[in-house]
């Protein structure tokens, strides 16, 4: 199948032989953070260096939703269907409520300003959990040079009582973020530190406990090669499906690579959407294409 590199068989079933990747539009800075909103039928996604958010529908392509962003990077929706955020300007995570109003959810942690939060993803019973490492604040590409006050980690945030608590301190550099389907795993990209010669990379992933509110036995999980693992996603039968220097790859819940699906540059993050959550939105450095696959996204929220 062309464009398609089956490393397992049973990958075979999971990709369409004629269903071509297809650009739904490029010449952007670097996109990052897609979110899918079935009920407006659009994608939302970040141009990050451009300081702004993108919308596509099939009947207008792309447009803006929002610019200026104060640089957003990931984004999800809540369980009420609300828009969350990642801004690396503002340090901060936030909703979009449903006037259009952005309320700042959280934007520092024991009196010391966050870092640049990066990628969101909200559980059933309604907590935020995001990952904050360094690199929005590095570079003034993607939000502005500033002064870092916090290891990066990841952090759990409750809207109930606005608490927010570390969940996870050991990374270099936390990147995307995704629940199991059943949500007793968390998987969370390691990117490692920006500018190392030999920076730390891979999947790593943790069982939730009990009670659902703290992550234990954390593992790597896989190693993505050529590039490593930015955004990432599961399918509803708990296969991974993640970004790569090569494409998107997918990744069986024993670590396992599948397959691959062969794109022409790099790929930062991916989402599912569409009918039936089988269209894969895929944001490839500078330009946005899109697949249908045999497999659907699980439902978020």
């Amino acid at each position: 199948m062309d464009g398609i590199e089956i490393i397992d068989r049973s990958f075979r079933a999971l990709v369409l032989p004629n269903a071509p990747l297809e650009t739904l539009g490029e010449g952007f800075g670097w996109l990052e953070g897609p979110v899918w909103f079935a009920d407006l039928d659009c994608l939302l996604v970040s141009d990050l260096p451009h300081d702004r958010i993108l919308r596509w529908t099939t009947s207008s392509g792309i447009s803006i939703f929002r610019q200026p962003s104060n640089f957003a990077n990931g984004h999800t929706r809540d369980r009420e269907g609300r828009l969350i955020g990642c801004s690396h300007r503002g340090r901060c995570i936030t909703r979009t409520e449903w006037d259009g109003r952005v309320t700042v959810l959280a934007d520092s942690y024991q009196g010391k300003h966050l870092n640049s939060p990066n990628d969101v993803v909200c559980k059933s019973d309604g907590t935020v959990w995001f990952s904050d490492p360094h690199y929005g604040i590095n570079t003034d590409y993607e939000g502005g040079k500033q002064i870092a006050e916090l290891p990066a980690s990841l952090y759990r945030f409750d809207p109930r009582d606005g608490s927010l608590r570390i969940v996870a301190d050991d990374f270099q550099g936390p990147n995307g973020l995704c629940f199991s389907p059943d949500e007793r795993l968390l998987y969370v990209a390691e990117s490692g530190l920006q500018f190392a010669p030999d920076p730390v990379q891979h999947i790593r992933v943790f069982d939730l406990t009990d009670d659902g509110a703290h992550l234990t036995h954390g593992r790597v999980f896989h190693h993505i090669s050529p590039g490593f693992a930015d955004g990432f996603r599961c399918d509803e039968d708990g296969r991974i499906w993640s970004s790569a220097a090569d494409g998107v790859h997918c990744i069986d819940s024993s670590g396992a690579l599948l397959g691959k699906i062969k794109v022409p540059s790099l790929v930062s993050n991916l989402t599912f959407g569409g009918r039936n959550r089988s269209r894969m939105f895929l944001c490839a450095s500078r330009t946005l294409y899109a697949i249908y696959v045999n497999v659907r996204g699980a439902a978020r929220p």
